[in-house]
């Protein structure tokens, strides 16, 4: 009894210690995003500056125009890539997870196959611009719709191993098609792996920076990734903006170091909201949709 007491005491420990390691940028993050401006440029970032200020937050407060536009395109971008997103994925993964399904392992081969090559930037790059996505927020969207290898994968394999075939075989005695199958029996018991592939598609959705890179070129269509991205190359980017939302040709005074640091923090502000009630659905979605493939 009491070596496993020290043996817990001590994953304890570690799991305290490597929380504190990833809880420490995040800290420093806001601590920067709330100290002085001249602080920041004299002395550096610091867990505890000599002065604080909360100008950057009210810079971002008074400029609804940038920053919260830009907010609504990453949100709405978020929830339609990631609803759509994932209801592809898992219709995609739900007929390869039958045992009778006609060209199954030809199927999977061919999915697989794309984990380890792809067609590369360019031809993505024509394909998509010849579909007039070019300067619109559907840009932030259709790229990533198609899902991708790895979370078919996952869900089909969870879908094999948790879902018993007897109960499709029981369905298809009293009428039901696929697609009825598909609605009310297998998204319902599939919700750990959905909400946890939601989860993955959500981040990377949230993420992104590069589509806006490739397929925008207007200031009012940048979501809040790709503002935070011109913001670090050129600090001068907001003032433009700024200046456009407002229709006045004056620039206006930036916290230069503490408003990449705000932004950032408000950008990620949401996913540390969410995670904790998605949490166990990704433990639990995580675990079984990899026990076997």
């Amino acid at each position: 009894m009491r070596e496993k007491t020290t043996y817990q005491a001590a994953i304890n420990i570690v799991l305290i210690i490597v929380t504190v390691i990833m809880v420490m940028p995040l800290i420093l993050l806001f601590m920067s995003s709330i100290t002085a401006e001249n602080t920041l440029i004299a002395n550096g970032y610091s867990f505890f500056p000599e002065k604080f200020s909360l100008e950057a937050y009210q810079f971002i407060l008074s400029n609804t125009g940038t920053i919260f536009r830009a907010y609504g395109i990453t949100v709405f971008a978020t929830v339609v890539g990631t609803l759509l997103g994932t209801l592809i994925t898992a219709m995609m993964s739900f007929p390869l997870s039958l045992k009778d399904l006609p060209g199954k392992r030809i199927i999977t081969f061919f999915v697989f196959f794309t984990m380890l090559f792809n067609g590369g930037l360019v031809p993505s790059y024509i394909m998509w611009t010849s579909f007039g996505i070019t300067n619109t927020i559907w840009a932030y969207i259709f790229p990533f719709i198609l899902t991708n290898a790895f979370n078919i994968i996952l869900i089909r394999t969870f879908f094999a191993s948790t879902i018993p075939h007897e109960m499709y075989e029981s369905a298809e005695i009293d009428g039901a098609g696929y697609f009825t199958m598909f609605w009310r029996m297998v998204i319902p018991l599939g919700k750990p792996i959905l909400v946890t592939i939601g989860l993955f598609t959500g981040l990377y959705y949230w993420n992104d920076w590069l589509n806006g890179l490739y397929f925008i070129s207007n200031g009012k269509l940048l979501s809040i990734q790709a503002l935070l991205r011109s913001m670090l190359q050129n600090v001068q980017s907001i003032t433009l903006y700024s200046s456009i939302s407002s229709g006045s040709s004056t620039a206006l005074e930036v916290p230069r170091v503490s408003i990449r640091m705000a932004i950032a923090f408000v950008a990620i502000l949401p996913i540390l909201i969410i995670y904790p009630s998605l949490q166990k659905y990704f433990a639990r979605g995580i675990m079984l949709g990899a026990v076997k493939g």
